[in-house]
């Protein structure tokens, strides 16, 4: 069973009815022990980094979070904002300490653009390390993105870039730790491929 860890900031059922499309049993929920007993986690959300911090916390779903993913290694994919949360520190929403689950922060862009919102769609670059969530899925494959802060990693991790004016942490991975910054759920076939791929994951 996976759990999409509901902490009231996003729309978990369009996440919810991708994963039925590929049949996976799924539940979302914010009880701590359906997020115990789940094989493996999801944390979507859109909306600030301090807003999503504080209702984690709320929730007290932040140390359950840390026990689940740095103790037990329960795998987890953070969607959007959910990979933002991963990081050490943000900024959206005034200055704000993470879940630290990787070693970054959460800048915003600072480009010469009118609009500094990414949105729509965009193709990606593998780095080096290829994720195992990519598996099947081809390079410059387009994903569906819409944010105006950015991960910058502070570790080796980063597994796919895009850009816009610059280069940009689009994904990482560490260990049973799995990020993206575009909404696979958005994202049609390619996305769906990449739940699949999770979904299937034995780490």
């Amino acid at each position: 069973m996976i759990c999409i860890v509901d902490y009231h900031l996003g729309n978990f059922k369009s996440v919810l009815k991708a994963f039925e499309k590929i049949n996976q049993e799924v539940i979302i929920s914010s009880k701590k022990e359906d997020i115990k007993n789940a094989s493996k986690l999801i944390l979507p959300g859109v909306g600030s980094f301090k807003q999503g911090m504080e209702n984690l916390k709320k929730l007290s779903l932040d140390e359950l979070l840390k026990e689940c993913v740095l103790k037990d290694k329960k795998p987890i994919l953070g969607i959007c904002l959910g990979m933002q949360l991963f990081a050490s520190k943000g900024y959206e929403g005034g200055e704000c300490e993470g879940l630290d689950f990787v070693k970054a922060r959460v800048l915003k862009f600072d480009l010469s653009r009118e609009k500094l919102l990414h949105s729509g769609w965009d193709d990606l670059q593998f780095s080096s390390k290829k994720s195992k969530i990519y598996d099947g899925i081809l390079e410059k494959s387009d994903f569906y993105f819409v944010h105006s802060y950015y991960v910058e990693c502070l570790e080796d991790i980063e597994t796919s870039f895009c850009e816009y004016e610059k280069p940009f942490c689009a994904s990482f991975e560490k260990d049973n730790i799995f990020a993206v910054q575009f909404h696979p759920e958005k994202s049609q076939n390619f996305g769906l491929r990449l739940l699949e791929n999770f979904a299937n994951l034995k780490v």
